[in-house]
């Protein structure tokens, strides 16, 4: 782990997702492991590049990941208390 996640939370959809539905967990899982390794999944190169730079300065970090047609976001916030999982539609 590159970075602390602080308290890991997500949304009530993501949470009754994972409940059902194992590989889905597991997809979950994973996705979290390659934020914390800097792993930025399915984003430009710019926006990468932009988190890249946010880890060195203390800004936000955010990832998007993708299985199938699922999508799955994953977002630190700046002071690294929080990080929550959720779905795009959701933000």
């Amino acid at each position: 782990m590159k970075f602390s996640l602080g308290k890991i939370v997500w949304t009530r959809a993501v949470n009754e997702r994972v409940a059902s539905d194992a590989s889905f967990a597991k997809f979950v899982m994973e996705s979290l492991g390659r934020h914390a390794n800097c792993d930025w999944g399915q984003l430009t190169a710019e926006d990468k590049r932009a988190n890249d730079i946010s880890l060195k300065e203390g800004l936000r970090l955010f990832s998007a990941y993708q299985l199938n047609d699922i999508k799955l976001w994953v977002i630190t916030e700046a002071d690294r208390s929080v990080t929550t999982i959720l779905f795009p539609e959701e933000y």
